[in-house]
């Protein structure tokens, strides 16, 4: 456990700073490459759907059920788990009224004023942090439940931290014309989920059983789908590159079913 433990940290931290990555990359490409932002919005979604319902909501029903006296109301845990995870991301964005969508990129027409625009970037900024929280805490619980499903929403989060991050640092940049600024921005808003790792290892460390640990891991699965139903593929819509969305997330889901044979089989030879 121990060992996972800093394997988790780890993991969470590195999912946190890939936003960083997407602030790098907002300045390489051209302004007006929607269809590049569509398909990476579309991939992150897929990657998040697919690992939701084929790793994480089977695990956690064995887990739970396992742990159980009746093991047949494990499925029934397994569900009420899943949409309390659900119903949670929902009321973090109706307590958020003001603040745009996260995972939002606003395009704005010519002339708009500096000042709005900085208030997008940092409203998405801050919008972000709040978000970036549950994604901490369930990087950390997979990892500590299984360091392999770890990595694998390891990387599904830093996937889908890279658009949030273009969308962090562009209204930024073309508002104050300073790229550190806006790097830095959307950096700080991906550092808070190893906060929510810290949190979460602080308070529920001495009583995360197996049962705790399976309820919570269904709970993130309803985390991600919202995420990925609500956000993402909304926000990728908006530009009217459907199909290039579309794409996106055949394409992510087809990576993570590749990456979950070859761990899988991995770790079946060990």
């Amino acid at each position: 456990m121990d060992d996972n433990v800093q394997i988790a940290f780890l993991l969470t931290i590195l999912a946190g700073l890939s936003t960083g990555i997407g602030s790098a990359i907002a300045f390489v490409i051209k302004e007006k490459s929607v269809k590049f932002l569509t398909f990476a919005m579309g991939l992150a979604a897929g990657v998040m759907l697919y690992l939701s319902f084929m790793e994480m909501l089977p695990h956690a029903t064995v887990s739970i059920s396992k742990n159980l006296a009746h093991s047949h109301n494990g499925a029934w845990i397994t569900i009420i788990a899943f949409f309390s995870g659900m119903m949670l991301v929902a009321a973090i964005d109706r307590l958020m009224p003001g603040i745009h969508n996260p995972h939002e990129v606003e395009e704005t027409e010519e002339g708009k004023k500096n000042k709005k625009l900085m208030r997008v970037g940092v409203m998405t900024a801050i919008a972000l942090a709040i978000h970036n929280f549950p994604e901490g805490i369930a990087t950390f619980i997979s990892a500590l439940e299984d360091p392999h499903l770890g990595i694998t929403i390891a990387i599904a989060i830093a996937l889908h931290n890279i658009p949030e991050g273009i969308a962090v640092s562009m209204p930024i940049y073309h508002a104050t014309g300073d790229r550190k600024k806006a790097f830095m921005y959307s950096f700080v808003s991906g550092l808070v989920e190893p906060a929510g790792a810290i949190l979460c290892y602080f308070l529920f460390m001495s009583f995360l059983s197996p049962l705790i640990m399976g309820i919570l891991l269904a709970s993130v699965a309803g985390i991600m789908v919202f995420i990925s139903l609500d956000q993402l593929l909304p926000a990728a819509g908006k530009y009217g590159e459907h199909q290039m969305s579309t794409y996106g997330v055949v394409t992510g889901m087809l990576l993570m079913s590749v990456s979950l044979a070859l761990l899988v089989g991995h770790s079946h030879v060990h």
